[in-house]
């Protein structure tokens, strides 16, 4: 046991080196370190039914619970592995928890990033001794990485704030140091443990060795596409500074006019990105960073941002429909899963068919509405995706940085464009017909009671906005 912690955490993100520190730590006398103990659609690994006796559902309900059970642990100071994607409830309080050793565990993003497709193609996460090592070559994708890098960034910034803020410190390890046996020894006094190893755990093997040439098919193409990123971006994330998470790579301008769009996910995206397409007269210009984006602004004199909210209502259907009814690449399958697992969702497992009718529709759409005002309110494991978030709350990360000039509502788009574009010198530009793709239009199924489950999600939107009840055509 340890006089200087109650319990420790590995704050980490998938392929890291997480398996392997595990592996480490399990090595030394008086420390045992689970694997991820609070991961939304498991408990420690998907082979585990109860960690401490607790079984996923009874975490569900009550995971500090779980925290507490392992601060209990007689003879073993108890550890597990975090990611971003686990349960934020658990996360808000053992970092505030002084009497929790954290360890923070970063790797090059872009070897995680490669690492990651390859796992996914692949579909080996871990190799042990005996195992076959699967390879196979990947294709990188800039956009992808960018997502991936802010991501990443994002997670590891609210951690130092949250340590800064509370004068805690964490153990920093890189992929690398995961290999030395002297910085392992080294965490393990920094955990209060006495116990010492001699060499490295055997039972994990280095799933993808070689350069990454060797591992990236556009290769060449990767190199040149990692030169419009701003290198900052890729040192060791702790050092950014807490003010990030305006998701900036977001971000839309115009080829051929001072205009910028700044995407609210659920909304009406699709429609305002060919509307500045079509007054821009080229592609959109994107992937930027604050400082590329303060490029753009001091070299487009007059420039104006804007941003298009979206009723509930419409924002939820659309939502619902496009991550978790469809089981194509923009659907949610994991937390589709889960509301099939937990919430009683009554849609056909492997994507709906003609059994699906309207009224089954309506009945699903009202248990993701149920699963949003839980999801909203932290009260569950799974994360607050971009595509149903608060959009009060995604405007105020807009303004870390800079907020919107304009905020247009989209039953009023038309005439809000128009004077967009008049602001800038520009004639009007009329809105392109994007047709609804959605199985069942909304007005099939709207009704009182779901209007009234969307107002108890979203209570705050509908103040803030001044939202009243939703009006079809």
């Amino acid at each position: 046991m340890s006089d200087k912690f109650d319990y420790f955490v590995m704050l980490a993100e998938k392929r890291t080196g997480s398996n392997f520190l595990c592996s480490n730590l399990n090595q030394f006398k008086g420390i045992t370190a689970h694997g991820e103990a609070f991961n939304p659609y498991f408990i420690g690994d998907t082979n585990r039914e109860k960690l401490h006796g607790m079984t996923l559902e009874m975490r569900e309900k009550d995971p500090v619970e779980l925290l507490e059970r392992m601060k209990a642990d007689p003879k073993n100071l108890v550890g597990f592995r975090f990611f971003s994607t686990h349960d934020p409830r658990a996360l808000e309080h053992f970092l505030q928890d002084e009497r929790c050793g954290k360890i923070i565990l970063t790797r090059n993003p872009l070897e995680s990033y490669v690492s990651e497709l390859i796992a996914w193609s692949t579909n080996q996460w871990k190799l042990g001794r005996g195992d076959t090592r699967k390879s196979a070559k990947v294709t990188f994708k800039l956009d992808e990485f960018r997502k991936h890098v802010a991501e990443y960034q994002a997670f590891q910034v609210k951690i130092l704030h949250e340590l800064q803020c509370s004068g805690q410190t964490a153990f920093y390890l890189s992929y690398e140091d995961v290999q030395d046996v002297d910085v392992l020894n080294g965490l393990a006094r920094f955990l209060g443990v006495d116990s010492q190893i001699e060499a490295l755990s055997t039972n994990l093997r280095r799933q993808n060795p070689g350069t990454l040439r060797d591992k990236v098919v556009n290769y060449e193409q990767m190199v040149e596409d990692l030169q419009k990123m701003d290198p900052f971006d890729l040192t060791r994330t702790p050092n950014f500074e807490p003010r990030r998470g305006p998701v900036v790579p977001g971000y839309v301008a115009a080829a051929n006019a001072p205009l910028m769009y700044l995407p609210i996910k659920g909304g009406p995206e699709a429609l305002v990105r060919e509307w500045l397409k079509g007054i821009g007269g080229g592609d959109l210009l994107g992937g930027f960073n604050q400082k590329t984006l303060r490029q753009w602004k001091r070299k487009h004199s007059g420039h104006r941002s804007f941003t298009v909210v979206r009723h509930p209502v419409v924002r939820a259907h659309s939502a619902f429909c496009e991550h978790i009814l469809e089981t194509g690449p923009d659907g949610f399958p994991e937390i589709r899963a889960a509301l099939l697992r937990d919430y009683d969702l009554l849609i056909p497992e492997d994507g709906v068919d003609e059994t699906y009718t309207a009224e089954d529709h309506r009945k699903a759409f009202l248990v993701f509405l149920k699963f949003l005002k839980k999801n909203l309110t932290k009260q569950t494991s799974m994360r607050v995706d971009p595509a149903w978030a608060s959009q009060s709350q995604v405007l105020q990360g807009f303004g870390q940085f800079a907020l919107p000039d304009m905020v247009l509502r989209e039953d009023q788009l038309e005439q809000g464009l128009e004077q967009l574009a008049t602001q800038v010198g520009l004639d009007p530009y009329p809105l392109p017909e994007v047709p609804d793709s959605h199985l069942f239009p909304l007005e099939e199924i709207y009704d009182a009671e779901i209007e009234a489950a969307v107002r108890d999600a979203y209570q705050r939107d509908y103040m803030m906005f001044g939202y009243k009840a939703l009006k079809l055509p």
